[in-house]
């Protein structure tokens, strides 16, 4: 008996190590479908998820599911202890270690030992007398100091992941709206007289999507963590992006297609692989987020401020042809997440975060000086700063 239970021992000890290597130390994706680090994220994701679709505002909502990634990652750390904990409490009862002033009887002896060996508490209420206890002590308190040593290192490279990652979706707020939208970063460019720049974004928004991806795939649970605003994400972002290299490849007057294609590449690579992450199958697009009627009203809006779209045959194909490419991933995505997704034109009278505080909720903040930089640009200045629900065609 005392043999089956030392197995079992040493094969939990076994697997809480090796679950944390592949976790902290371990930089890349996972292929193994059982795993207990993804379990517990699957098993606890889905209630929170379950209970936060209860909630009706979307910003309560907001704030409920942006304590699970948080919450998560301290319930994972503390099964990986509770686990190692256990595991050397088995192997000392199956050792048949015996204590020096003995109080408790039993396993409960072995698990308070484990428990303050794990964390070097050194209390010496209870110190075993065989050669093996001891042995068994030592590598157990080296093993403690090693993972509280990888869970210091550990916490620091995974927030400095997640702040670039807000950078990045911050900086695209002044660009293209809030929420964002391929549309209205067009427009933006366009009006501001710097179509130039746009190509610069989506090379900017290329080594993105791979610093997303290496930093995501190593580190899944950074895909729970999120945005600062209720209204970002960072999938909603990369939607975005892969919305406008596919208009930017079909055909943009002034606009290169070529880091067009290259960010659409590699910004595709990365919803691809995070969709595998998480075992999540993608759906066949609906093409509810561009409709015929939609697409012929983008055209206008943007053919208004002087985005010229190729419309010749066999172009709206090649661009259904493009969102299937994505779209089925990025809508699987924002199921599982809970994360909606944006459209490809602006929300009627949307503010832009930099536009609003606690203090100036009544309105926009004032854009005279933005609209007289237009103007000495030679740019078309707007009658707003934001798309205004006039602006779209009946």
């Amino acid at each position: 008996m005392r043999y089956i239970v030392g197995i079992i021992g040493v094969f939990l000890t076994a697997v809480v190590l090796w679950e944390a290597f592949e976790t902290i130390i371990l930089p890349r994706r996972v292929t193994r479908l059982l795993r207990v680090t993804s379990l517990i994220f699957f098993i606890t994701w889905r209630p929170w998820a379950a209970l936060s679709r209860l909630i009706r505002k979307d910003r309560r909502r907001e704030k409920v599911l942006a304590f699970f990634g948080p919450l998560s990652l301290l319930l994972l750390l503390a099964i990986w202890a509770f686990g190692m904990i256990v595991g050397f409490a088995l192997i000392h009862y199956a050792a048949g270690t015996t204590f020096e002033n003995q109080t408790l009887t039993g396993f409960w002896a072995d698990l308070y030992f484990s428990g303050t060996t794990f964390f070097t508490l050194g209390l010496g209420d209870l110190s075993p007398t065989s050669s093996l206890g001891r042995a068994l002590a030592v590598v157990q308190s080296g093993v403690g100091l090693g993972f509280f040593a990888m869970v210091i290192s550990y916490l620091p490279v995974l927030y400095q992941a997640f702040s670039r990652r807000e950078v990045n979706i911050s900086m695209l707020d002044a660009r293209a709206g809030t929420p964002p939208t391929a549309g209205e970063l067009l427009r933006r460019h366009r009006e501001a007289g710097d179509m130039e720049s746009l190509n610069s974004l989506l090379r900017e928004w290329e080594r993105c999507s791979a610093d997303l991806l290496e930093s995501h795939l190593s580190y899944p649970v950074l895909c729970y963590f999120r945005s600062q605003h209720d209204n970002q994400s960072w999938l909603a972002a990369l939607s975005t992006i892969l919305d406008t290299c596919a208009l930017v490849m079909v055909g943009i007057d002034g606009v290169p297609k070529w880091q067009a294609q290259l960010t659409f590449k590699m910004t595709r690579h990365a919803i691809v692989d995070l969709t595998q992450v998480f075992n999540t199958s993608p759906l066949k697009s609906d093409g509810r987020r561009l409709a015929s009627e939609d697409l012929t009203r983008l055209r206008t809006v943007l053919g208004q401020c002087g985005v010229a779209i190729r419309n010749e045959p066999g172009d709206d194909e090649t661009l259904a042809e493009l969102r299937e490419m994505y779209e089925p991933y990025v809508q699987v995505l924002s199921e599982h997440l809970l994360m909606p997704l944006p459209g490809w034109l602006p929300q009627p009278r949307a503010i832009d975060n930099w536009q609003t505080s606690a203090w100036e909720v009544s309105g926009p903040a004032p854009d005279e000086p933005f609209r007289k930089c237009m103007l000495e640009r030679g740019g078309r200045p707007r009658p707003q700063n934001v798309m205004a629900a006039r602006d779209l065609p009946d």
